[in-house]
């Protein structure tokens, strides 16, 4: 990725992990010197390698949330857990 710049600001929390030692993150992100932005994409553990990923505006970020809510979707009890725990710690 010649030519692309970022810093990972914050690191809000990781979605999953694969079995290669990447992980699927929600962090907030400056690419190339601009506003940092709100990033779900797959990273390397030392966050040099990176995937496709989407970045989102804080408004976008609230409409996805939203959106989600409304979706209603069952968690199992081990996600209600973790919910829980992050919810806690914020």
């Amino acid at each position: 990725m010649a030519g692309i710049s970022f810093e990972v600001k914050e690191q809000i929390c990781v979605l999953s992990h694969s079995t290669k030692g990447w992980s699927k993150q929600l962090n907030l992100v400056s690419w190339n010197g601009r506003d940092a932005k709100y990033d779900i994409r797959d990273w390397d553990e030392n966050h040099e390698k990176m995937g496709r990923g989407v970045s989102l505006s804080r408004d976008e970020l609230g409409k996805l949330r939203n959106c989600l809510i409304s979706l209603d979707i069952q968690l199992s009890d081990d996600e209600q857990t973790h919910t829980e725990t992050l919810v806690a710690l914020n």
